[in-house]
């Protein structure tokens, strides 16, 4: 050690920075003792390490949500790493669920917006830069999203990489929530692209018509049933990707929209959001 730098000015710094003993060590060396400098070294030691692993993948991590009191609202977010190893880190989890209390907390409706937001004294962005310094890993908001409505219904798949949250309407005398995890659970394992065919974007149909036509025509059908034929396959596809039209993954005798109707006529989804990493 040091004969200028004692071992309780380098766990002062571990404590606060939540940085290795050597690095702490290096920082306070490097700045003559001076504790707000050996802070700044280590968080330009951050920078350097995320610039570095800026094009490595982030294909681990966690799917984190937050709903307001009235559970009118949902926030939900992806907090990713490259390692699973750093995805069960007790630092890593505590930063992914204080950004999402408070993106809540300040009803964010950007990614940018929450880098920006003050967490213990600093930017969410700085928090994210100290925390790769710390485990020299790179680590980001992935994606981000807030939803609205009557209620909403979250759903966070075994493993915490998936994340759901349902906007319901029309809940009034209904066990909303369990409705809401059933059909959150379906979202989660079919993976619609929209609530029903009105929603599904037109260069999506377009798309899907020029295959079924090609897959007409190397079948041999005659040209002119081909359209027919693509709009037949069109509407198979719109049927097997729009939430209100899939089978029930609990009962495949009946649609999600059958489903809903079973507990009232008025019981409607409003949105969804699915989140997932990897």
């Amino acid at each position: 050690m040091s004969t200028n730098i004692t071992a309780k000015q380098v766990n002062e710094l571990r404590q606060k920075t939540g940085s290795g003993m050597m690095d702490c060590k290096k920082a306070l060396v490097e700045s003559n003792g001076d504790f707000e400098k050996a802070i700044d070294i280590l968080r330009k030691k951050g920078q350097k390490v995320s610039a570095s692993r800026s094009d490595r993948k982030t294909s681990e991590g966690v799917v984190v949500y937050r709903l307001n009191d009235e559970n009118s609202k949902g926030f939900i977010l992806s907090f990713t790493c490259e390692t699973d190893f750093v995805a069960k880190n007790e630092d890593f989890l505590n930063l992914a669920n204080a950004i999402i209390d408070i993106s809540r907390d300040m009803d964010a409706t950007s990614l940018d917006q929450i880098l920006s937001f003050e967490l213990n004294g600093q930017s969410v962005e700085q928090s994210i830069i100290d925390l790769v310094g710390k485990i020299g890993e790179k680590i980001e908001i992935s994606d981000y999203k807030a939803l609205s409505g009557e209620k909403i219904v979250p759903y966070i798949h075994a493993g915490n990489k998936l994340g759901v949250l349902v906007s319901l309407k029309n809940v009034t005398n209904l066990d909303y929530t369990s409705i809401g995890k059933d059909v959150a659970m379906q979202i989660a394992s079919m993976n619609p692209i929209a609530l029903d065919s009105d929603g599904v974007d037109q260069s999506i149909v377009e798309k899907e018509i020029e295959i079924g036509k090609e897959q007409a025509l190397k079948e041999g059908k005659p040209e002119h049933i081909v359209e027919k034929i693509a709009q037949g396959k069109l509407q198979k596809f719109l049927k097997d990707n729009t939430l209100l039209n899939q089978q029930f993954v609990k009962d495949n005798s009946v649609t999600i929209k059958n489903y809903l109707s079973s507990f009232s006529s008025d019981l409607t989804i409003e949105s969804f959001i699915r989140i997932s990493i990897g």
